[in-house]
């Protein structure tokens, strides 16, 4: 696949970019007020998103700005703004020793999957994937083709979603 310049893999952007991917997203646990942490995620979507660019995956980065940062963040803010949250102080909840028990659990499961997905990862040095792999061509055709029939049912059931969520709604009023 030829890939624009600014687009080839370097290691300082990809550091640099999930830097800032893991801090936004330390950020969204951290903060106390839950608008901040709804901007965090969003700063960690696209992050996300531009790693994604960056690894040549333009339709898995475009999938991520228009489904997370897009759809998933709207009904993140509408539920912010529905429970009207109030004061932080109501909140904060006291100390636990529970909560130093699932950090160390925490810990461990990350080292635990680390030690189990790293390693045997670190191991390989070629890719198996066809070039397209992953290009909106290749899913496009996919999609079309060999998956007609479960992307035809998928979309036949959001329909019946939508149409069963409208009659609801007008069934109230």
């Amino acid at each position: 696949m030829n890939l624009p310049e600014w687009m080839t893999p370097n290691l300082g952007v990809f550091i640099a970019v999930g830097g800032i991917a893991g801090l936004a997203a330390l950020g969204v646990v951290v903060f106390n007020n839950a608008v901040r942490s709804a901007l965090c995620l969003v700063v960690s979507f696209f992050m996300l998103a531009f790693l994604y660019f960056t690894l040549g995956a333009e339709m898995i980065g475009i999938l991520q700005i228009v489904v997370y940062t897009g759809a998933i963040m709207v009904l993140f803010l509408f539920v912010i703004m529905l429970l009207n949250l109030g004061s932080v102080r109501s909140l904060i909840e006291a100390r636990d020793p529970k909560m130093i028990l699932g950090g160390a659990f925490g810990l461990g499961m990350a080292l635990l999957l680390g030690a189990q997905v790293l390693v045997p990862l670190s191991t390989i040095n070629e890719t198996r994937a066809p070039s397209d792999f992953g290009s909106p061509q290749s899913i496009g055709y996919g999609l079309f083709s060999t998956y007609i029939y479960p992307f035809e049912i998928a979309s036949i059931l959001l329909l019946l979603g939508i149409v069963g969520s409208i009659l609801l709604a007008k069934r109230r009023i």
